[in-house]
Order: C-alpha cells, then structure tokens, then sequence
C-alpha cells in the first residue's frame, strides 16, 4: 500500500484516505472503515487485503450498500470465486497471474479412483463430500460408497482446470528446479542419478535456467533473481445466466517498450455495467480558465473550490493555482481568461456631447460675428458710439475667440492641442475681461468729467485704453510662456481613475501654471466686478455699469462651481465641463453687455438718441 501511494503521488492521483485493517481488529474499527468507504466522495476504491480479510469489509458493507464503486484489487482476491457472489463489485479489475491449462492435468485428476483417494486423508474427504458416500476404513454413518461414482461427472472447482493461476505457477516452479538439478546432475553425455549435490549448487544452477514448458511458457530469471512478472488483466462481468465470473480483458508484459506494457484484447465491463466510457473518480471538477483552484480545508488536495479570479487578473489555463495580473494598459475580458487592450477614452468629435458643445460654440461664435456686423452697419448711431465702440469691436472679436477656442478642447489630445487649449483659452478670456474692464473704466471715468473742474478723461483716453488692454494681455502671455517652458501640459494616459479604462487627457504639467492662469483671469473678473458694482446707479438712462456688472457675476459664479465641478468630473467629462465653464461664461458676458444694445438698436431705434442716453427723456423699463 505505502509503494502504490508513492507511485500515486508520483503520477498526480489524489488519494482521499488510507486505511488498514485486519480481521484480528475490534468490530468497531470494522464498523469505522465501513462509514468511511460510505461517506467517501471517491468512487474508485484500490484494496491491498488478504481474502479472508476482504470477506468480512465485504460482508459489513453489503448491510447498507454503499454508492456504487469502482473495485481495483490485488490477486489475493480478484481470481478468488468465492467472492464472485458480492454482486456490489461487479466491474471490479485487477492483476492476476497468467491463467493456463497444463497439459495432461485434468486427465490425470479425473483418473482418481476409490482406492487412490484412500491413500490420502485429503483425497478421501474430497471423494466422500462430494458424492455423499463414506469410503472403506473410513467412520460411520453414511452410505458406503460402492465404486459407481463418476467423477467426471462432477462440476466443481477439482474438476475445472480453465483457471489455473497459482497451479500453473507451481507447475512452472517444478520443472525450473527440475532443470537445475538436471544441470548439476548431468553433463553432456550422461548423469549420475547417485550424485550429491548442494542446495547452494541448485541456487547457482537455477539461476541459468531457461527453458519453455509444453504450455509454452518461458522460465528464465533475471540478474536479481527474479522471473519475469507477466500478468493477466481481470475483469468481473456477468455472464449470460447472469452470474458474475472472470474474463481476461488484457495483459501485462514488462518484455515490451515502455507505455506498451498493457494491451487491452476485450471490453472492460466498468462499475455500473458501462463499456463505452471510463467512470470517474474526482472530488472537484477542473477549474477553468478565468478561476484559481482553492483548497478546501480538512480536505485532500484534490478538493478544492474553483475561485474567480480577482478584479483584473486572469488565468488562461484549466487548473490553474493563481491568477496572473494583467499589464496596467491591459484588462480582463468578461470570461476573465484573457487580457484585452484597455479602451481608451476622450472627447472625440462624434460623440454626442462633442456635437452639442461644437453647435453651441459655432452658434455662439456665429451670433457674436453678426451683432459685430449690426454694431458695424450702425457704428455711427449714439448707442454703439457712447459705448466706446473700439472696445465694443475689441470685446465681440475677443468674444469669438473665446467661443471658438473651446473647439481645441474637443478630439483626441495631443502635444500642440494640450498646449494650445489652455494658452488660448488663457488669452482669449484675458483679453476679453480687460476689454470689459476698460468699458468699466470709462463708465467711471465719463462719469467724473461730468463732474464740474474735472478733467479725468484726458488720463484715460483711447491710446490708454488700448494700451490697459494690451499690457493686462501681455501679462497673461507672459505666464503662459513661462508655463510652456518649464512645465507644458502634454497628452497623458491616466490609469488610476477607472481600472477597465484609460483616460486619455492633457496632463497640465505644472499645476501652478494652469492656476496661475486661471488666478489671473479671475483677478480681473472680480477687480472688473467690484469697479462696476460701485458704478452701478451712476445716473443715465443706459447705465452700462449695471450690464457688465451682472455679466461678472455670471462670469464669477460660472468658474467658482467649476472648480470643484472640474475637480470631480470623471474622464472625458472633465473636458466637457471645462467647455461647458468656457461657453456659459462667454454667453453670459455677450448677453448682459451686448444683448441690450441690440435690442434697442433693432427693435426700439426712438430710444437710440443722445438726449435719450444722456438721460434728458424719460426711459421705459427694458
């Protein structure tokens, strides 16, 4: 048992449990093996016992029949017939020396006769159970036997001589020391019946024996001493008066290449009667791919549970004990068997959203360029001219920017794109807050040379507004320079946000250049808002203090909730609500600056007069 163990061990074979056993044990040991064969999980059981201790585990089991079980056994019982009736082993194979018939045999056991039994008390409780009869000189009490029986008659194992396998054995045994005594007795032409001889002769000469018996077997012995092990493959099969009974479904030859050793020459009849399919024996099924084996506890190894493998790992074998991660720009597919490209995610320009942002921002790109064309064709009426029409031009085409530039933030990034986006983006709305502040200024400033003795204006000319607009301008580009210099925002992918996905966004390289720009332009905003919150009931009939105010509330409101908005956004939507930030900022200004300028230009030219503006008539609330 412990070399069939090894060798199982050796060739991968789970054993569920080992046990030993004697007859000579308490009945209650008996029992225990019992309940462990009926519990098993296994279904094929291997059993290295004498018969007589088979015959009582048999015996025990057949009081509550365990599941059906595929029988392995040793020749201590697999050719026993007694054991023939345990119907529950019926498939059972094993190893059996070589079956043969020895020729004259039978022929000399079916000549006994009364007076050769009487020579052996063997012989003579043989004859006499078998015909019921007593022999002469034997007891009492029985019909003396007359000289009539016929033991050819009879059927039972003395007569049956198809299934001589230890005999045989015997057989071939005598006649090797035949031969040996044969070699030391005799030489090439005579031998000497009277001469001695040792057994250590005997030993020496039976070890060159090598001769073939009239049944055609070879008789030979190897270096060790020992012969070759040649066995017959037996298998139990019911027969077809539906009694269980021997059939050799194959062999075993050493002599052969190794992995030929067995030859199967019939159908092996398995546990259940099947011939067609193996049956088997497993605790577990096969784990397959996208699983990990997980042993089971107080289990053998061959129990185990079949574990998924664990978010973004794989295992593309059957039975795999660990599962393997995949590359960080690799995921698992669904069946968790195989590592797959990671997606890759941006704002492509046929997404949805992307389609939506491009018709706003064209649409509010393309409105700006035609109030610039009504500012245009009525650039000599009082309400565009009052209104510091150079700025007003300045701020609609810093305005277009503005809507346009939100363009550079859609599509697949890259190096120009990321540094083009925020530069621009930087820029544009740079020059359109100093715009907006400049008309603020000039609100203030007209409104102090109203004022008797005053003179401000000439301190805040035309030549000083552009040169306000240009230098606030400059400063943004100065800081955008520096920002491209020492750290630009280049394309990145970002693995960490989600684990299935790559985000493919524009890294921003140094973060104090990215709030840097926008610091600045929100410095502007609120300096802008704060000079025309106090400009705000400055007494004319068309207070542009009150317009620009509102539009840098908005303004101010829309990038305050995006920051944090731009903070949390996931993946592409970062992106969209940086647009998003971009377009209602711009709208917000565009509507409160230039919104009510064009209506009154277009729908209520009475009120576009000088005395109107300068507040001489009264004014109907817009």
């Amino acid at each position: 048992m412990a070399s069939f163990l090894k060798a199982a061990q050796e060739e991968g074979i789970c054993v569920e449990y080992s046990e030993v056993y004697y007859r000579t044990q308490p009945r209650s040991k008996l029992e225990r093996l019992a309940n462990v064969i009926r519990r098993s999980t296994a279904r094929v059981i291997v059993t290295f016992l004498h018969e007589g201790d088979l015959r009582f585990l048999l015996e025990e089991l057949t009081r509550q029949p365990p599941p059906p079980l595929q029988w392995i056994g040793n020749d201590a019982w697999i050719i026993d017939p007694e054991f023939l009736r345990f119907n529950m082993c019926a498939g059972a194979i094993g190893f059996g020396v070589p079956r043969s018939v020895i020729p004259g045999f039978r022929e000399f056991l079916l000549d006994l006769s009364p007076e050769q039994a009487l020579k052996s008390p063997l012989l003579t409780e043989f004859w006499e159970s078998s015909f019921n009869c007593t022999l002469k000189g034997s007891s009492d009490g029985a019909r003396e036997c007359d000289g009539s029986e016929d033991i050819r008659a009879l059927q039972n194992p003395y007569t049956d001589t198809s299934q001589l396998r230890a005999t045989n054995q015997v057989y071939k045994a005598t006649y090797a020391i035949a031969h040996a005594i044969h070699g030391v007795i005799c030489n090439d032409t005579q031998c000497d019946k009277s001469a001695k001889f040792t057994p250590w002769q005997i030993l020496n000469q039976l070890k060159r024996v090598n001769f073939t018996t009239k049944n055609g077997y070879q008789v030979s012995f190897d270096a060790k001493g020992d012969p070759v092990a040649g066995y017959d493959l037996i298998n139990w099969q019911f027969k077809e008066h539906g009694g269980l009974g021997f059939t050799t479904v194959g062999q075993y030859d050493p002599s052969k290449p190794r992995g030929q050793e067995i030859s199967i020459s019939r159908p092996i009849s398995w546990v259940g009667g099947q011939t067609d399919q193996v049956p088997r024996s497993v605790c577990s099924e096969s784990c397959p791919p996208g699983t990990r084996k997980a042993v089971q506890k107080g289990k053998p190894v061959c129990c185990y549970d079949c574990i998924p493998c664990a978010e973004g790992e794989i295992s593309n074998k059957t039975d795999s004990l660990n599962c393997v991660r995949c590359p960080p720009e690799f995921w698992p597919n669904t069946q968790r068997d195989e590592c797959l490209p990671k997606p890759v995610e941006f704002l492509s320009w046929d997404d949805t959203l992307s389609i939506i942002l491009t018709a706003f921002s064209i649409s509010g790109a393309f409105i700006a360029l035609c109030v610039t064309a009504v500012f245009y064709k009525h650039r000599a009426s009082p309400i565009v001219r009052a209104n510091n029409s150079e700025l007003s031009f300045l701020l609609l085409f810093s305005l277009t920017l503005c809507f346009l530039c939100s363009l550079t933030f859609i599509g697949q990034p890259s190096e120009w794109s990321c540094m083009l986006r925020h530069t621009v983006f930087g820029i544009t709305f740079v020059l359109c807050i100093s715009c907006v502040l400049g008309k603020t200024i000039v609100v203030l400033m007209a409104f102090r040379a109203t004022l008797p003795g005053s003179n401000a204006m000439k301190w805040f000319g035309p030549p000083q507004q552009r040169l306000s607009v240009l230098t606030f301008t400059l400063i943004q580009v100065l800081i955008c320079v520096l920002w491209l210099t020492i750290s630009p925002p280049l394309p990145f992918k970002n693995l960490k946000h989600y684990k299935e996905r790559i985000i493919l966004e524009c890294g921003l390289g140094s973060a104090i250049g990215f709030w840097a720009v926008l610091g600045y332009i929100g410095f502007l905003a609120l300096l802008c808002f704060i000079l025309a919150f106090l400009a705000r009931k400055l007494p004319d009939n068309f207070n542009e203090a009150r317009f620009i105010t509102f539009s840098m509330l908005i303004f101010c409101a829309v990038w305050i909730t995006f920051i944090p908005a731009y903070v949390s956004s996931p993946g592409k939507f970062t992106v969209a609500v940086e647009i998003f930030a971009i377009l209602a900022s711009s709208f917000g200004l565009f509507t409160c600056i230039f919104a009510p300028k064009c209506f009154i230009i277009m729908f209520r030219p009475e009120q576009n007069t000088k005395k109107h503006l300068m507040g001489k008539v009264p004014s109907n609330p817009l």
